[in-house]
């Protein structure tokens, strides 16, 4: 690869980063116009690695370019909502189970800390009390506690499915849409249950803590733009976590 190359790959590195953490923040909108031109100069560079970049992030279904209307960040069917829900259920219902059976002592206590941290910072969030970067790292920090479940589950293919399918990428585009945050101690309710070596409580807690607000959520995102609600499936009933 030549430098000039090495050069355009950077700044469409640079681009892709900037534009996709812009859409996560909510400061590009569902449905938001987005031009190459403006975003050139916006960020200094040549219109070519803003091309490249918005092809990345087309392929990751976060923009889309429509004949006539040009590139906008992609407005989800409700079906792409339910879908990516049932996805990441089924991937981190499998995370939660392999956790319980496999994470060792002193990464059942790294994500007990993890969650009372990430519960504390959606606390400050909810009480109005953080800021737009709060926010964005409160976002971030949930991803990676998740993220790190499946980690400590040993599957690597697992991990890698999840990362690769923007599951909980997608749950952040569609809190931030829905204007929607998670309760207190949900996470440490969470991982209460999935550090206690039940691999069946495991995989029944995490799929309430995906299906949390799934109606409420997709009813948001829907009304907000005028989409059509598909007939919801019937959702199966859990036992209660056990204290």
């Amino acid at each position: 690869m030549d430098k000039s190359s090495r050069l355009t790959g950077s700044l469409s590195d640079r681009a892709y980063t900037w534009i996709r953490d812009k859409i996560l923040r909510g400061h590009f909108a569902l449905g938001t116009p987005l031009s190459r031109r403006k975003m050139a100069a916006q960020l200094g560079m040549s219109p070519l690695p803003i091309s490249e970049a918005f092809r990345r992030l087309e392929s990751e279904s976060l923009l889309e370019s429509r004949p006539r209307v040009g590139t906008q960040v992609r407005i989800p069917t409700s079906q792409d909502v339910r879908d990516h829900y049932i996805l990441r259920e089924a991937l981190e219902s499998q995370s939660a189970r392999l956790f319980a059976e496999k994470a060792s002592p002193q990464e059942r206590l790294e994500l007990g800390r993890m969650a009372a941290r990430l519960d504390a910072m959606i606390k400050r969030c909810t009480n109005g009390n953080g800021n737009t970067k709060d926010e964005f790292r409160t976002q971030a920090y949930h991803l990676a506690f998740h993220m790190r479940i499946a980690e400590c589950g040993g599957s690597l293919g697992l991990r890698d499915a999840i990362e690769k399918n923007r599951i909980l990428v997608f749950n952040w585009l569609y809190d931030t849409a829905a204007e929607f945050r998670m309760p207190p101690r949900s996470h440490e309710d969470l991982i209460t249950v999935i550090a206690g070596h039940d691999p069946e409580a495991a995989d029944a807690a995490m799929r309430r803590h995906v299906r949390y607000r799934l109606e409420e959520t997709l009813e948001a995102i829907t009304s907000r733009f005028g989409l059509r609600i598909e007939g919801a499936a019937p959702q199966k009933e859990f036992p209660a976590e056990r204290s």
